[in-house]
């Protein structure tokens, strides 16, 4: 499916929110982490992260971090719809060589001689436990609930967070899925060429009533990107790319790689063009440092990577991603009836109820190889 996002974006470093973990919370989360990774070993949790034993001390634990932590993980406050959060330390030793591959990175991180990616993770867990419900799915990297991003070789070109050579269009996470996360964390461990993670919100683009009118009208579906396999084209219904949530601020379900367009009228594609040309054009792109967390607002903000050469010798660019649903945000009640591909939660935190559809559902909290 082709990409409507030029290679050639334009780049503000401004206007992104920045926010410091102060010394002392810095340090209770990840004694807290280390605490935690001592008392249940490594090798079990590793693979997964939905070890019940695991699942249980973050659940009980995630309440002795210092009220600052939950205030600095709150969602972005700006209109750029991201923030980058500093003053976690992380030392490069602890983590061994970048890893070939998620599953790798996975595996790995039960070694005891490079404890420092088991410990990220559920710091990550540890965070996103205080912002909301962590979740992951099913069918992406085995159901993990903190999935490795890294470059893998022989992806080099596709719409993925393996790839590396290719521009990472913009794309709202898990846009083709009714239960995709309210708030994204990357955190870097290692990114030694300074790639550039590629932010762009839709509160900051300019349009005319006419093609907010036009986008707002469901028209052509989004599918489910190549980490989930192929074949998702029969029976997929047309979705909205623009609509007002429940304070009438504008929302987006974004992501061109994965979107039909040639099955759009003009007047459609035209205006998508339009919105796309806008989001290349208030495009912010921070270059995450290790111990950086990026918080993307997911239905505000899109987000994608800018291109690198892999050198594929340990040294390469990694980050972790973590997903998660915010208890207070309402979903479309239309979006109910979406079948979601067949694409399951892995939801180990669970809220009393389920906003997301205004159906009464069970919550589930809970993503693609995209990043």
């Amino acid at each position: 499916m082709k990409s409507v996002l030029s290679e050639r974006v334009t780049i503000h470093l401004h206007d992104i929110e920045h926010r410091e973990l102060d010394p002392g919370a810095a340090l209770a989360v990840r004694a807290l982490a280390t605490d935690i990774r001592h008392r249940l070993g490594d090798a079990k949790h590793t693979v997964t992260l939905h070890d019940p034993a695991l699942i249980a001390h973050i659940e009980r634990r995630a309440g002795e971090l210092p009220d600052s932590v939950r205030h600095a993980v709150r969602p972005p406050a700006t209109a750029a719809g991201a923030t980058v959060l500093r003053g976690l330390a992380v030392t490069d030793a602890e983590f061994g060589p970048t890893p070939a591959h998620w599953h790798d990175a996975a595996v790995a991180a039960g070694e005891s001689d490079h404890h420092g990616s088991l410990e990220l993770d559920i710091v990550l867990m540890l965070l996103g436990r205080c912002a909301g419900n962590p979740f992951g799915w099913q069918g992406q990297q085995n159901g993990r609930l903190v999935n490795n991003i890294v470059p893998a070789m022989g992806h080099e070109n596709e719409q993925s967070g393996a790839s590396s050579s290719t521009l990472l269009s913009p794309h709202t996470e898990d846009a083709f899925h009714c239960e995709r996360a309210n708030l994204l964390m990357l955190s870097c461990v290692r990114n030694p060429d300074r790639v550039a993670t590629t932010i762009s919100s839709v509160r900051q683009v300019q349009l005319s009533d006419d093609d907010r009118r036009a986008l707002a009208t469901p028209t052509v579906p989004i599918l489910p990107d190549v980490s989930y396999g192929t074949g998702f084209d029969q029976h997929a219904l047309p979705l909205p790319t623009l609509w007002a949530d429940e304070t009438g601020s504008v929302t987006v379900r974004y992501d061109p790689a994965y979107t039909p367009l040639d099955d759009a009228d003009p007047h459609f594609r035209a205006a998508y063009a339009r919105l796309t040309a806008e989001l290349a054009r208030v495009c912010h792109a921070p270059a995450l440092a290790p111990g950086e967390i990026l918080l993307i607002d997911n239905d505000v903000a899109v987000h994608g990577r800018v291109p690198f050469r892999a050198r594929y010798d340990g040294t390469d660019r990694w980050l972790k991603r973590i997903n998660i649903r915010l208890p207070e945000r309402r979903r479309r009640a239309q979006e109910a009836s979406e079948n979601g591909y067949g694409q399951e939660v892995v939801a180990p935190f669970r809220a009393g109820t389920d906003r997301t559809a205004e159906q009464g559902r069970a919550d589930e909290r809970g993503r693609s190889e995209q990043s």
